[in-house]
Parts: structure tokens; C-alpha cells; sequence
């Protein structure tokens, strides 16, 4: 007689985080919501929010919307409720990651219903909503005790199943505060002139910001009557919103983020993918919206051999040299990997090409010995120099590099050993919505930080985009040895770093401009 066969155990529901991601700028994000991100199996996010948000996130990510666009079908809300009951059914941990906040104007309420039908657990994490982050990043209060003690927040866009309006012009031209609407520019010319007809000054101030907190947003102002006409002629177009009320007044005494000193400006940055997070953070905080072009890619050794032999005489070398954070990490981790840790250096002194590399280095608890005050090969040679007569010398390198440190530190009477320690890969093409936005001229900047990512754009880069290469598309270079190779392939450089790090780079394109 057969036995029956075993129950598999039930897969426990996951749970789904419901998470606002505030209105364009990732660093709006909550540190609850990093921290779903960081937890998440599966995000699900929507076409307003910005990208660099999935990277807190190593989890699977689906775009989602909720309408039939120009390029075929996309998701609806129902599938999108079913998408997250479904995933949580499997047992995974869901981020929905949602423009703004859930529970304004976002439709978090229906997806937090569907979630509690079927019984799936979930949170919502608020986030800053559209309206308080347009007005802070305009310059404008919503409230002043001058101005306004009031402020309300309208959808400029109801639903289009509505047999009529549910917006009372009456009452709202008559608020005694601020007046919001959220996803009304295509309705400005009727919102306007229905508040008007209801008894709104046509004088009254008025505002519409698109791409609010971006470095792209854009800000119109003008009287009631007039911010129609005045929002087309600036071809103005969604995401945006419109602010109505005296608090507009305030924008010329108290805007700020317009006036950094990138501002609206489009960098490339060529650093690694995975090596990229603080340059597109520094840029952002100099105004400028960041598009990733990494020209190489970092990767281990194909074989760790050579490494792991010179590791095991370690306490052999006086010196330990590096001219790179990878390297720093590359020859680290792998002593960590065998075993070790950082006792095993304590006979040697330490020397870093600049403060990049040694800032790396603190995070080992290390400090650098010697750092020069320029920040290239050359002068960490000529620092060392006077120092390694007789000496053994260990460079954890690149797989691929300028051979001037060696030829210096063996003139000077060092006994150099090299080490690869990682890999510097070139990328071989574009992702296709970067090599659209190099081809339309889309990037006013590229920085270019090394003389391998300078060649590397010259055999990545289209005979189209070339062409603008110099003129719409300007580049900085990072040091004169890049400056150099670039020439050397025909590529222009408009600005050249003084200070040999991406600071200096952003500092070159200030002062370009």
C-alpha cells in the first residue's frame, strides 16, 4: 500500500512596504524607506521616480504606470495590486515605491485596501510630497504668518469617470490661504479662469513648477490672469504643479536651490557603476543632474595566485603603495578573505596617491604615511623617493596603468614588487538611453578621471555624438596626463581639474562656465 506523499509546508506571506520616495531628489528619501530598500526581494516603482533610488536597493525592479502610452501597453493599478499580493504570496518582501507620498494624490490607499483583502501584511512609509517640495525648492512658503495661515492641497486631474466636477471654485477662490494643484498644468487655462469667475483677483500671484527638487525643474510666475500664457510660451509639461496665493511673493526674497552653481547643468559620470554614488551625490549638490556613462569596469583577478603568495610574506615589505581606492580594497579584502587582518602590516609604512585613496584607507582603520600634494603618479614617486633607498616596496595595483611609479621608486634604490589586485576592464557600449542622450546632445558635461577613461570614450562614443563633442557636449579632464591621452585619441577638453579628484573636476566645469 503506498504512503501518501508529504504536504509541503506553506509559503509564509512576505510583506509590502508602501513607500513614498518624495518628489525627484533621492536624497528626499526617508531612512525608513532606505531601509525597505535595503531589505527588498522585488521593488516596484513608478515612472516619476527618480532611478538612483533603486540603487539602496540590490532587489529585482519592475517599472510600473498605470496608463496606455506612446511605446504600447503599460501596467494598470489593478495589475499592480495583484503584482504585490502576488509577490507577498510567494513570500518575498515587496517595495512599492511610489512618487511623493502614498497617501496624496497617489492611490497608496487602494493598493494598502487590495493588501489588506488578501490578507498580506504590509507598512506605509511617508513620504515628502510634491507640494511642500516644490514650494521649499521655489523659494515659496506655503504658509506666512504675513501671507497665509492656510494652505490646500487640489488635484488639478480628477478622475475622468466623475459625471461632473467635485471642485467648488466658490469656496476655493475664497480660501483665506494657499491654494495647490497638484497635476494641473494641462487644466491651468480652466483652473484660472474658473477661479477668476468665481471672484479670484486675476492679480493674485501665481506659480507653476515643473520637475520640482530635479535639477531640470523649471519655475514660472506671474499674476492669475497671466500664468496660462506665460506657462506655454515656457513650454512648461508635466510633472508640475501650480501654486496659487500672496505666499508667491516670498519666492524673490528666499529661493535658493536654483541658484547653485550647476544648476540645470547635465553631467556624465564615467566612474564604474558600482564606484559612482558619491560623485552623483556631490553633483546633485551642486545642482546638476548626474547620467551615468561608466567607460570601465573593476573586477577581481582572474586568478589570485600572485596575490595571495605575496600575502603570505607580507611582513616582509617596508613600504605599502597605492594610487587607487581599488587597490586599497582589491589588496584588503582579499587579506581579510585568507584569514588575515590588518596586524599583519604593522612593520610597514603606508603612502596613498591622494585623500580619495587614503579616506578609503581610514575605513580599514589605517593612515596613511605619506600623502603628496599633488595628487598623481609623479609626485607620490618624488615623495617616496628620498625614502626607499634599499628598501622593499609593495605596489598593489591595477591590471593595467602608467609605468612611471615603478620607474622612479627602482631609480631611487627600491626593491619594487608589483601586485594586480584588481582588474580595469574598458565597457564596450552604451546603454541605449545613454547613447540617445549623447547623440541629441543631452549632456552639457562629461568628466573624464582618468587617462583609460578618456580613450575609452573615443572608441565608445558615435560618429553622431562626436560631432557635438567640444561644442554642446563639453569636457573636463581631470589632470594634465588625461588632458594629454585625451588629445591623443581627438578629444577637446574645455576645462582641466587643478585639484586631481572629481571636486576639482565639478570645481573645472564651475569655472568654465
Amino acid at each position: 500500500m503506498s504512503q501518501p506523499s508529504p504536504q509541503a509546508e506553506p509559503t509564509l506571506p512576505g510583506r509590502v512596504y508602501l513607500v513614498g520616495a518624495g518628489p525627484g531628489d533621492p536624497g528626499l528619501l526617508t531612512l525608513r524607506g532606505a531601509e525597505c530598500l535595503r531589505a527588498a526581494d522585488l521593488v516596484l516603482y513608478d515612472g516619476l521616480v527618480n532611478p538612483m533610488l533603486l540603487r539602496h536597493s540590490h532587489a529585482s525592479a519592475e517599472r510600473t504606470c498605470r496608463a496606455e502610452g506612446p511605446t504600447g501597453r503599460q501596467i494598470r493599478q489593478e495589475e499592480i495590486n495583484q503584482r504585490l499580493v502576488e509577490a507577498a504570496r510567494e513570500g518575498k518582501t515587496v517595495v512599492r515605491l511610489k512618487g511623493g507620498d502614498p497617501f496624496i494624490f497617489g492611490r497608496g490607499s487602494e493598493e494598502a485596501a487590495a493588501l489588506r483583502a488578501a490578507g498580506i501584511p504590509f507598512e506605509v512609509v511617508p513620504g515628502i510630497t510634491a507640494a511642500t517640495a516644490a514650494a521649499v525648492y521655489t523659494g515659496i512658503s506655503l504658509t506666512h504668518r504675513d501671507h497665509a495661515s492656510a494652505v490646500a492641497f487640489i488635484t488639478g486631474h480628477e478622475d475622468p469617470a466623475k459625471p461632473s466636477s467635485a471642485l467648488d471654485y466658490h469656496s476655493l477662490a475664497h480660501f483665506p490661504g494657499t491654494l495647490v494643484f497638484y497635476m494641473g498644468l494641462h487644466r491651468l487655462e480652466s483652473i484660472a479662469s474658473s477661479l477668476i469667475a468665481a471672484g479670484k483677483p486675476a492679480d493674485t500671484p501665481a506659480c507653476v513648477v515643473c520637475r520640482a527638487t530635479q535639477p531640470v525643474q523649471q519655475t514660472v510666475t506671474g499674476t492669475l490672469g497671466e500664468i496660462h500664457q506665460l506657462a506655454k510660451t515656457a513650454g512648461l509639461h508635466p510633472p508640475s504643479l501650480v501654486i496659487v496665493g500672496d505666499c508667491v511673493q516670498v519666492r524673490d526674497r528666499a529661493h535658493w536651490f536654483e541658484d547653485r552653481p550647476l544648476f540645470g547643468k547635465v553631467i556624465g559620470i564615467t566612474r564604474p557603476e558600482d564606484q559612482a554614488d558619491d560623485a552623483a551625490h556631490r553633483s546633485f549638490e551642486l545642482g546638476a543632474l548626474p547620467v551615468m556613462l561608466p567607460m570601465i569596469e573593476i573586477a577581481p583577478p582572474d586568478d589570485w595566485s600572485d596575490v595571495d603568495a605575496m600575502l603570505n610574506r607580507l611582513e616582509e615589505f617596508d613600504w605599502i603603495v597605492w594610487t587607487s581606492a581599488n587597490g586599497v580594497r582589491g589588496l584588503l579584502d582579499r587579506l581579510w578573505h585568507n584569514g588575515g587582518d590588518i596586524r599583519r602590516l604593522s612593520r610597514a609604512k603606508l603612502a596613498c596617491i591622494g585623500p580619495a585613496t587614503a579616506k578609503v584607507l581610514e575605513q580599514y582603520s589605517l593612515r596613511a604615511d605619506v600623502i603628496p600634494t599633488e595628487f598623481r603618479a609623479e609626485a607620490l614617486a618624488a615623495a617616496l623617493a628620498p625614502k626607499v633607498s634599499g628598501q622593499k616596496v609593495l605596489w598593489a595595483r591595477a591590471s593595467r596603468g602608467r609605468d612611471i611609479l615603478p620607474q622612479i621608486l627602482t631609480q631611487a634604490g627600491a626593491n619594487l614588487e608589483q601586485v594586480v589586485v584588481y582588474q580595469n576592464r574598458d565597457v564596450t557600449s552604451f546603454p541605449e538611453a545613454e547613447r540617445i542622450r549623447l547623440e541629441r546632445g543631452d549632456l552639457d558635461w562629461i568628466g573624464l578621471s582618468s587617462p583609460s577613461i578618456a580613450r575609452s570614450l573615443a572608441k565608445l562614443i558615435t560618429p553622431v555624438a562626436r560631432q557635438l563633442v567640444g561644442t554642446r557636449t563639453k569636457l573636463a579632464s581631470i589632470s594634465p596626463v588625461t588632458t594629454a591621452a585625451a588629445a591623443e585619441v581627438g578629444l577637446p577638453i574645455a576645462a582641466e581639474a587643478t585639484t586631481y579628484t572629481w571636486e576639482g573636476l565639478f570645481q573645472a566645469m564651475i569655472d568654465a562656465d
